[in-house]
């Protein structure tokens, strides 16, 4: 661990308050006058979030719906091109900064906590 890494660190307490939950994206639509986001609906357990999404240089909409997702819930709220996203959707960076989304390996029920 590198010096600053230490203050970056977060209690157990801090980590249990975040709620990240397996999402199946069931709609998605390229925002207007957006090149970067995407509109994605996303079911985390019998509630759908919008949920936006800068991946447009990567993906197209139909490439999102149906992917099961790990998606961090209750994240506050925030305003993008008009529109309100409602969570975010997790993913890491691979090759050429392509966004790679963070799944499940094994068939879960959608709204499942990760624990």
């Amino acid at each position: 661990m590198g010096s600053g890494e230490q203050e970056a660190m977060v209690s157990f307490e801090e980590f249990s308050r975040l709620d990240i939950r397996v999402g199946r994206v069931v709609r998605a639509e390229p925002v207007p006058g957006s090149k970067k986001l995407i509109r994605a609906i996303v079911d985390v357990g019998g509630v759908e979030r919008q949920v936006l999404v800068g991946v447009a240089r990567w993906y197209r909409p139909e490439d999102l719906v149906g992917k099961l997702v790990v998606v961090l819930v209750n994240l506050k709220p925030k305003v993008m091109a008009g529109l309100v996203s409602q969570g975010m959707i997790l993913a890491t960076c691979g090759e050429n900064e392509k966004p790679v989304f963070l799944t499940v390996e094994e068939p879960v029920r959608v709204g499942s906590r990760v624990c």
